[in-house]
């Protein structure tokens, strides 16, 4: 025998009420949580790609430009806007002995949901390598 249970008339508009208190409550949470992902996902991503594009530059006969090509293919993978490259020395010669490749994106320019999150703040990855040599 399945006992059925109800609510009494008063306490009808309760599970609303409830539902109307704690739903924005975790919908923040939830909609947090995702922002919160895909920044961590960009942040790897841009220290990632600092370092490909400086191993792609230590090797003789390369160009800045192929670190540049390198940093923003890597980037455009995750979808990030706003990507900045900046290569020291900009000109490579065949006596520079270090690169450094820095790579930044702003954090409110790639927000899915609310990019208040991260209002202002920069996401950077540099990574100085050591030239090969012939």
């Amino acid at each position: 025998m399945i006992m059925k249970y109800e609510l009494p008339r008063r306490c009808r508009g309760a599970v609303a009420v409830e539902m109307a208190m704690t739903l924005p409550l975790l919908l923040f949470i939830v909609f947090a949580s995702v922002e919160f992902g895909r920044m961590n996902v960009i942040r790897h991503s841009v220290d990632n790609a600092a370092y490909e594009a400086a191993r792609k530059v230590i090797v003789p006969g390369s160009t800045a430009a192929d670190a540049d090509r390198e940093a923003r293919q890597l980037m455009n993978i995750v979808g990030a806007r706003g990507v900045t490259v900046q290569l020291t020395p900009a000109v490579i010669q065949l006596d520079t002995p270090e690169i450094t490749v820095e790579v930044s994106v702003r954090a409110d320019q790639n927000g899915f949901i609310v990019p208040q999150f991260f209002g202002g703040k920069q996401l950077v990855g540099r990574c100085t390598l050591t030239r090969d040599t012939l």
